[in-house]
């Protein structure tokens, strides 16, 4: 299993749309037969900062997800909508 934790810095002005952007993508994405978890976290102390906490059965899966018509579409919307790119880690779990 790989895990992803995916850090969004969104525009304040832009947060509505980025969310509204997410909610497109979660759809597509949970739907995916390799994502075992995908859901989208707002930070306490910093409501524009959000993060997709990920989980994936492998990394066949990562790479189909990459590559599907709602991350192709959504994803360089997101971007737009930062003003940050987004920090992006992969884990495997050890323990």
């Amino acid at each position: 299993m790989i895990k992803i934790v995916a850090e969004w810095f969104v525009k304040p002005e832009s947060r509505d749309k980025f969310l509204e952007l997410c909610e497109e993508i979660i759809e597509g994405t949970r739907a995916e037969a390799g994502n075992i978890s995908y859901a989208l976290h707002e930070n306490i102390s910093d409501r524009n900062h959000l993060t997709f906490i990920e989980e994936w059965k492998d990394q066949d899966a990562i790479d189909f997800h990459n590559n599907s018509e709602h991350f192709v579409k959504i994803v360089p919307q997101l971007k737009d909508l930062c003003s940050d790119e987004p920090r992006i880690i992969l884990y495997t779990v050890n323990m």
